[in-house]
């Protein structure tokens, strides 16, 4: 059975603005509404590797592995600045611009997914959280687990795609307005910078 405090806990989570949350409105603004709904696509498949990780029991040597923990954390940081930097250049997925876009829906993917796949806190924060909702002291706890998991994703999905359709509503605003899409290019870039910052100084 799922329990209510795991769906509020949830939801509070995936409503938190975070790295996924700032690439799928930056993609809806200035891409549309299709290509952030693969945004959020990507973005809940960068969920998996950490999920499988917590359910295998690896998020835990990652954990205790300062080397392992340090080579994902700059790893990611990093290239949460390279994302900063590309959308100051306006070049690469991130780009926000009225002009005729060549890039693939593909491409979209590939970059939530990277997004979320580097950042190595995901793993450690499965591993905490999910054991706390499955009944380890029964054979299902496994099966458990992997609906909880399921369950989270969805979420995630849900959740990003109705974040990116907002934003793809005020794409022909922000688009028509050059002040206004410098302001949120920046605001953007400033958001990836100063994440990928967190991520390079945080300790655990």
């Amino acid at each position: 059975m799922i329990s209510p405090e795991f769906l509020i806990t949830a939801l509070i989570v995936v409503l938190a603005p975070g790295t996924g949350v700032v690439y799928t409105l930056a993609v809806g603004i200035g891409r549309g509404r299709l290509a952030s709904a693969f945004a959020a696509l990507g973005c809940t498949l960068g969920i998996l590797p950490h999920i499988s990780a917590a359910i295998l029991g690896v998020a835990a040597l990652l954990h205790t592995s300062a080397i392992l923990f340090q080579i994902f954390k700059f790893t990611g940081a990093a290239y949460l600045i390279y994302l900063a930097i590309q959308v100051l250049r306006d070049r690469g997925t991130l780009s926000i611009s009225p002009r005729k876009d060549n890039r693939t829906l593909w491409q979209t993917v590939r970059t939530g997914f990277l997004i979320n796949i580097l950042n190595p806190k995901l793993s450690v924060f499965f591993l905490a959280f999910l054991p706390q909702f499955a009944p380890f002291d029964t054979p299902n706890a496994l099966p458990h687990m992997l609906l909880l998991s399921a369950i989270f994703m969805l979420m995630t999905f849900v959740v990003f795609v109705i974040y990116g359709q907002f934003a793809a509503l005020a794409r022909d605003y922000v688009l028509a307005r050059e002040n206004v899409m410098a302001w949120f290019r920046r605001l953007t870039a400033l958001a990836f910078g100063a994440m990928g910052l967190r991520l390079a100084l945080s300790e655990a």
